[in-house]
């Protein structure tokens, strides 16, 4: 899964031409929150244009909500481009995921795309009903790429002053959301993909907000300005020492198949630890991975 995933405007030309170069692993054509209604029209043409550009393999589009007016006619213009993935804003459950699924079988039809070829990733939080349903992803469509959240929809459906403390940290209901989404994805076996920092020029800031993700268990986050990518693809790359000491704990257990626990610098480690160090090296298969 990729580590950073770049929004970029569809109602933007010099936005988009700039996006291809930001460095990031995905990008994301936005045609909700920062394009305007009147204006979407002509988003959905530069959007499609910009897919059957030579643009980067995983482009993702967010879409509008599911049940609104938009969202039948984004899909419509955009499928022919083939989208690596269909970005869910506002889901108010796993039900959602499955029926643009089933939206996207027709449309990949009748587009001469493979079938389930086009990945959904919803921004499961977004509503105050979806909180209750983030376990149902488990196993609702084969198209699920990952889970990611977002505490600005939700901050305003429960009618909040704020999402985060005097410090910078998620108040109680926002780090719930956010946890809920990392336990989500685990159980559907997916990424968990944790949401933008917003203030883009505290890149500090960033660089260390992004390293408690990954240490959480996020495989990457979302960006909302080509500022933050490089300081996102860093925190998501895991340093050599970590990866050599992943490499002994895989060693260990491949010389020892029938072992449960095994000790390693007078350390003992189990089977999680086994299965975190395979992960670790799992994301070392992505170019530029090592860093001191």
């Amino acid at each position: 899964m990729s580590r950073s995933f770049l929004f970029v405007p569809a109602d933007s030309e010099r936005k988009l031409a700039k996006a291809a170069s930001a460095g990031a692993d995905a990008l994301i054509i936005d045609l909700e929150d920062s394009v305007a209604s009147a204006a979407r029209p002509a988003a959905r043409q530069r959007a499609v244009e910009f897919l059957q550009t030579d643009r980067p393999a995983e482009t993702w589009v967010r879409i509008n909500p599911l049940h609104s007016a938009d969202a039948g006619k984004d899909l419509q213009q955009i499928m022919p481009g083939a989208p690596f993935g269909i970005v869910l804003p506002k889901p108010t459950g796993a039900q959602a995921a499955i029926e643009l699924g089933k939206m996207l079988d027709v449309l990949e039809k009748d587009n001469c795309l493979a079938q389930g070829s086009t990945r959904i990733l919803p921004i499961a939080t977004e509503t105050p009903a979806a909180i209750f349903h983030l376990h149902e992803y488990a196993g609702a469509t084969e198209r699920l790429a990952g889970i990611t959240w977002g505490a600005e929809d939700l901050s305003a459906a429960v009618g909040a002053s704020s999402i985060r403390d005097a410090d910078g940290r998620w108040l109680p209901p926002y780090e719930l959301a956010r946890t809920l989404c990392l336990f989500a994805a685990s159980a559907a076996g997916v990424a968990a993909i944790d949401t933008v920092f917003t203030d883009f020029r505290k890149l500090d800031a960033l660089a260390e907000y992004a390293a408690q993700s990954r240490r959480d268990g996020f495989a990457g986050m979302l960006a909302i300005h080509p500022d933050q990518v490089a300081v996102i693809n860093e925190a998501f790359v895991p340093t050599a020492a970590e990866l050599q000491r992943a490499r002994q704990i895989v060693a260990l257990f491949e010389e020892s198949p029938g072992s449960g626990a095994l000790s390693i610098d007078g350390e003992m480690i189990d089977r999680p630890h086994f299965e975190q160090a395979r992960k670790i090296l799992e994301h070392a298969t992505r170019p530029k991975h090592t860093r001191q």
